[in-house]
């Protein structure tokens, strides 16, 4: 049995009139995060913790954003692509664990859909993601309303 631990960490500038994506869904909110991509801040953490762990290189290298294809991509395509590329190494998921810092909306009440949106793209169960929301207490650019962040680390098993 092999075991490794992947960490990732994405970043996005919160605008108006922009849809917010979170965890494969759509969260009702006043802003979206801007990308090249639909900004899921939390698939993109996820992304690149089980990339990080089978060793391979970080989205923005396997999913440039210079690159036209990836324009308004649904990020839901990027993590089943990166689970794709694990899985051909030989791994499997053993758990994620993730938080979200966002001060507005509250996700709480969209963490089991955005469970469910996961496990089935990551072939396995529900309870073994793990998805936690919090605020930055009004600090920084995250409590100005400014950006969101979300942070995963990712177990998997050869």
């Amino acid at each position: 049995m092999k075991i490794r631990i992947g960490q990732g960490i994405d970043f996005h500038r919160l605008e108006k009139g922009i849809q917010l994506w979170l965890g494969g869904i759509n969260v009702p909110s006043e802003k979206g995060c801007s990308a090249h991509s639909d900004g899921d801040v939390l698939l993109h953490a996820i992304c690149d913790a089980i990339l990080g762990a089978a060793g391979f290189e970080d989205i923005g290298h396997l999913f440039p954003d210079t690159d036209p294809q990836y324009k308004n991509i649904d990020s839901k395509i990027l993590l089943k692509r990166s689970f794709d590329l694990v899985k051909k190494g030989g791994f499997h998921i053993i758990n994620i664990d993730s938080t979200v810092c966002l001060e507005k909306p509250k996700i709480a009440p969209f963490i089991p859909e955005m469970k469910a949106s996961i496990s089935e793209i990551l072939e396995t169960l529900p309870e073994n993601i793990s998805i936690k929301a919090t605020t930055a207490e009004k600090l920084g650019f995250i409590g100005k309303e400014e950006g969101a962040v979300a942070i995963a680390v990712a177990l998997l098993e050869k």
